[in-house]
């Protein structure tokens, strides 16, 4: 999905080098998200330029997102299939995480629902000092669906999560710093300039090794200590042999 079928279901997508910045663009309806934007956002993922090593994912307007457009909601009550649908929508989230790249969301005012995801979707969350996170889906009769239960409890804790999702309750900028749901706060005018500058951080490392550096990172916590070392070796080995190789082409 290219250009102006992107705009139609409210997105923009923009790729500058290595760079490429996903923006929810319905600021009129606080960047709801619909089906449709599900899956421009998945193929977004799957057509991603290789040279792209960092996504900005952001919200047009005074919100990140507000959730999911309530107009969708009689749509899935009526369908047929609901388990494969389900998973078709968590791939335009489950990409975010892929070790060759790194997502950062730029979050001001309402995340909410599936904009809470969404955020939770990508590796690090800079924040607006506005910012409001709301897990909203079990006031509404639902469960948050769209890949945010297990990062949530990463890194917030199971109680913390419990409390955050089943209250239904909004945290705002200090509490997300405080409790790791954020990694850093600013003040709305300098959300962009962090956002850059957290970017530029991250592409002053090497390209293969940030990729095999976060995929040792994601596989940690599901493995015993004895486990992670050994993947440590594997991937460390394979480092030295390609600098090898590197090194051998350039004499």
């Amino acid at each position: 999905m290219q250009g102006g079928n992107l705009e139609a279901v409210g997105l923009r997508f923009e790729v500058d080098g290595e760079i490429a910045t996903i923006t929810l663009d319905r600021p009129d309806k606080r960047n709801a998200q619909t089906f449709a934007l599900w899956s421009a956002l998945a193929g977004i993922g799957e057509t991603l330029p290789e040279q792209v090593r960092v996504v900005v994912v952001k919200g047009e307007g005074p919100s990140f997102s507000a959730g999911i457009d309530l107009s969708m909601f009689g749509q899935m009550t009526g369908a047929t299939d609901l388990e494969r649908r389900i998973e078709e929508f968590q791939q335009a989230f489950l990409w975010l995480r892929r070790p060759e790249i790194v997502s950062i969301a730029a979050v001001q005012g309402h995340a909410i629902g599936a904009g809470f995801q969404l955020a939770l979707s990508c590796d690090l969350r800079i924040v607006a000092d506005d910012v409001k996170f709301c897990m909203k889906e079990p006031a509404l009769g639902l469960v948050p669906d769209l890949t945010g239960t297990k990062p949530l409890v990463e890194l917030v804790g199971l109680a913390k999560a419990v409390d955050i999702c089943l209250t239904a309750r909004t945290v705002g900028a200090e509490e997300a710093y405080r409790i790791g749901l954020a990694e850093r706060v600013v003040a709305r005018d300098e959300l962009d300039q962090a956002v850059q500058d957290k970017a530029a951080e991250l592409l002053s490392v090497d390209r293969d090794a940030a990729a095999a550096t976060k995929r040792l990172l994601q596989g940690a916590r599901g493995r015993t200590l004895e486990d992670q070392c050994a993947a440590e070796r594997a991937e460390q080995i394979e480092r030295l042999r390609s600098l090898a190789r590197l090194a051998e082409v350039r004499r």
